[in-house]
Parts: C-alpha cells; structure tokens; sequence
C-alpha cells in the first residue's frame, strides 16, 4: 500500500474526530446525545461522534446516550476500554484523502437517487458490502447511481460531512457489471459535486481491502491515517 504524502497540507485535524464534526455541524438536525457523545437515528447511520475520548466523563455519557447492554459503534479511536465494557469487534481501516492529481468530473450517465431507490441500493450494498448502509442513509448527501435495462447496477454517495470535507462512501458495483470502471467514474462524479460546494474529499475503506485503496490511489487519493472500525458493549 503506498503511503504517499501528496495529501491536502491545509488543517485536518477534524478529520481525526470527523463523526463528531458532522454532526454538531453539517449534520447536526440528524444529531442527538449530550456534550460529550453525538449519534445519528439507528436507520440513518451508525456512526457516533465522541468529542474527546480522553475526558473521563466520555464512558457515562455513553451510557446516558446508549444504555446499558448496547452495543455502540467505535472509529477514529482504540481507547482503552473501563473495566465491564467489551468490544464486540474491531477491524483496522484507512482513511485517504484527496491530493493535487485528482480530477473530478460530472458523469452524464449517474442519476440522482433518493429515498424511494432506497431498496434498490440496499440490495446492491448487500451484495457489496462496502460499508453500512441503512434505510435513511441516502439522506445524508448526494448519491447517485448508474442504471442499465432500468436496474440500479453502481451508486456512490455522501457519508459524513466534517467541517471543509464530505466523505464520498458507499461505492458499490453489481457483480455482473464489475470492470468497466462504473465505480471510479461515479466516485470522480461525486467527488466534483463536492469540490464545486467548496469542500474537499475524503475516502474510509478497510485496511486488508488493498484493490480499493489502490484504485482510490489511482484516482488521486492518497493514505492520511491507520485506524480502527469497532463497535463495544456497554456494561
């Protein structure tokens, strides 16, 4: 995997906490929890924005949001867990981010997609499975789809929005039309939507998936940071 630093050099530092970003900015109708601990509706995303992981107070203000007994997503952090919490699972992942070599351009073929495409993608991101995908997902950006004989066959689409970025996710292409390039061309579609709002673009995939982040590097994104996708047990 390349580890090129030809990144943005403006400041990220949001990118490191970009759930929390989004949803006390971009997202923040989505948004309730308290100060310390955001999350999205459990039909939107799974996502949950934390403000600092090191304040002490972080493990009952989850609680106060989740429960007992819940089990709540983990990113952008490995925090050492208090004794009675568990992680149900934890998966390394990368983040990428756009450099100077990334060329966006609006494709004739993508079509809008909304709510009512809503099965149709969730059927596609089943057979993909490139991320989580949930009923309301679409409401968070811009997705768009490529459609052939009138069934959906790609779709990409806008994730989390922390402040100056959008995350293009949910790149997914039906098996029988893989190798033609649908998803690059709807990733460079998105990706110049989102630049001509002023933000730039930013990508989450998982580490072991080195096809993906190599085409993403191709396309002109290149690794920012290592990280962790997991999800605890509260006590």
């Amino acid at each position: 995997m390349s580890t090129t630093t030809d990144a943005v050099t403006t400041d990220d530092s949001v990118l490191d906490r970009p759930t929390w970003s989004a949803l006390t900015g971009a997202h923040a109708d989505f948004a309730s929890g308290n100060d310390l601990v955001k999350r999205y509706p459990e039909d939107v995303s799974p996502f949950v924005g934390v403000k600092d992981w090191e304040d002490p107070a972080v493990w009952d203000a989850i609680l106060d949001v989740f429960g007992h007994d819940a089990v709540v997503s983990v990113s952008h952090s490995d925090p050492v867990l208090p004794e009675s919490w568990s992680w149900e699972h934890r998966v390394p992942g990368v983040q990428l981010t756009q450099t100077s070599a990334l060329q966006p351009a609006p494709d004739a073929e993508a079509v809008r997609l909304g709510l009512e495409d809503a099965p149709e993608m969730l059927a596609l991101v089943e057979r993909n499975r490139p991320g989580p995908f949930l009923p309301r997902t679409v409401e968070m950006g811009r997705y768009v789809g490529i459609r052939r004989e009138g069934r959906l066959v790609a779709m990409a689409g806008e994730r989390l929005r922390p402040e100056g970025w959008t995350e293009i996710s949910a790149v997914a292409v039906d098996p029988d039309h893989r190798r033609q390039g649908l998803a690059s061309r709807l990733v460079l579609d998105v990706a110049f939507h989102i630049q001509q709002r002023g933000d730039r673009v930013l990508l989450h995939t998982g580490a072991e998936n080195t096809g993906a982040i190599a085409a993403y590097e191709k396309l002109g994104f290149a690794l920012r940071r290592t990280l962790i996708f997991g999800a605890v047990r509260t006590p």
